[in-house]
């Protein structure tokens, strides 16, 4: 009786170590180390509340003040001349220069009829910043011509030399439609530069431009 019972134990141990027990094992080691399959992502969770804002910036630097009653640009004309041929030959003392062509405008300060090729309308009662050049041959004076008077402060000149007549100054008006000439101011006649220092025309402007 013992002795079966040592052959039966024996048989049993024997599979229990045999090839298919331990091809057993190793298969479920195998599928324990690959794990299963990756499961469906979970649906996302709800947005997080906002965060707290940052500080204000500091304040930027403030503008310089404009200047109290500083003036501005109401209204301009430019009227100028090419020489030669826009004046004659000689512009006698007294005498107003010619400036037939018309540049950039507001069509307010306009020729005196619509057509004058020397005189010119300030029409609105204020302050005018009025500019004005011309080449000029000879020594002499030029001076703006206003309602028929010629104003002393006006006066440019030259007694020798040959750089341009450039004259600049404020005209206030008292009275509505005034007139401007640029006149020659001497007593002897001037002749404008037909050519000066190149090829091309000589030109000769005044600039007439409202200010206040």
């Amino acid at each position: 009786m013992d002795f079966r019972k040592c052959i039966l134990m024996l048989i049993l141990g024997s599979c229990l170590t045999s090839p298919l027990f331990s091809g057993t094992e190793r298969g479920n080691h195998l599928l324990g180390e690959a794990g299963g399959a990756q499961g469906i992502a979970g649906v996302a969770g709800p947005a997080g509340a906002p965060g707290i804002a940052g500080a204000a910036g500091a304040a930027g630097i403030q503008g310089i003040s404009g200047i109290p009653g500083a003036p501005g640009l109401l209204d301009f004309s430019d009227f100028f001349a090419l020489m030669p041929g826009d004046n004659p030959a000689t512009i006698a003392g007294g005498a107003p220069i010619l400036f037939p062509q018309s540049g950039s405008t507001t069509g307010s300060i306009t020729r005196q009829g619509g057509s004058s090729f020397t005189t010119f309308i300030l029409p609105t009662i204020g302050t005018y910043l009025v500019q004005f050049q011309a080449s000029i041959d000879e020594s002499g004076q030029l001076a703006l011509n206003i309602n028929g008077v010629v104003d002393p402060t006006t006066v440019v000149g030259r007694s020798t030399g040959t750089d341009q007549f450039i004259g600049q100054s404020l005209v206030t008006t008292s009275v509505p439609n005034t007139t401007l000439q640029v006149i020659n101011d001497g007593g002897s006649a001037l002749t404008l530069t037909p050519i000066a220092g190149g090829t091309h025309s000589v030109s000769a402007h005044v600039l007439i431009i409202r200010i206040q």
